[in-house]
């Protein structure tokens, strides 16, 4: 698949062929799925808690003796029909990691790329270069470069200057190609790569 450079400035300098092994991938939906399932579990922190009838405040006396009352028979102010008793079945603190193999998660950045690929949604800089930080400037590189509403711009390493400049922008943000990931990949609606980049992700995914 060939697709066109421009630079900064929106102008088209050349042309460039993508890894077919990448880019032109067999998508699996099912897989892509898979994947994002996985990364959202993992980043969940599974803390909630509530407290059960051995954890909340209160005396375990008998309310009241257990014949002759006329009431219903009681044991504990702490059982949970009480108002302020122990919870019965509520969340508890656990783990909600999800193990994928390495293979498949390449697989799935694969298909990710490809459909990105697929639908034009892919646009390559020539360089991503500058001097210092600006918002304005790299707002003015990504309307030049007609990008989408939401922007991935993926970065072959730390870049200090244009990673400032993205930071104040709400309609783009940055990542290195070494932590490329199907949830940026699928959120974003085009993905911005200097042509530099494209070695670093041959190399993860080729």
């Amino acid at each position: 698949m060939k697709v066109p450079v421009i630079n900064m400035s929106g102008d088209t300098v050349g042309e460039i062929e993508l890894n077919p092994a990448v880019f032109e991938a067999p998508v699996n939906v099912s897989l892509m799925h898979q994947a994002l399932t996985r990364q959202l579990a993992n980043a969940r922190q599974g803390n909630a808690k509530t407290k059960n009838r051995s954890e909340v405040n209160g005396s375990t006396r008998k309310m009241w003796k257990q014949k002759g009352t006329g009431r219903a028979r009681q044991g504990s102010r702490k059982a949970p029909h009480w108002k302020g008793g122990g919870n019965v079945f509520g969340p508890q603190p656990r783990k909600y990691t999800q193990k994928m193999p390495l293979q498949m998660r390449h697989a799935a950045l694969r298909s990710a790329l490809s459909v990105k690929a697929a639908d034009n949604r892919i646009v390559v800089l020539d360089q991503l270069v500058m001097e210092k930080p600006s918002a304005k400037t790299m707002a003015a590189v990504l309307t030049n470069t007609k990008m989408g509403r939401k922007t991935l711009v993926l970065l072959p390493e730390r870049n200090e200057n244009v990673e400032l400049s993205i930071r104040n922008l709400e309609n783009a943000t940055y990542l290195r190609a070494q932590y490329l990931n199907v949830r940026d990949l699928l959120s974003y609606e085009t993905v911005l790569l200097p042509k530099s980049v494209l070695d670093t992700i041959d190399i993860l995914l080729g």
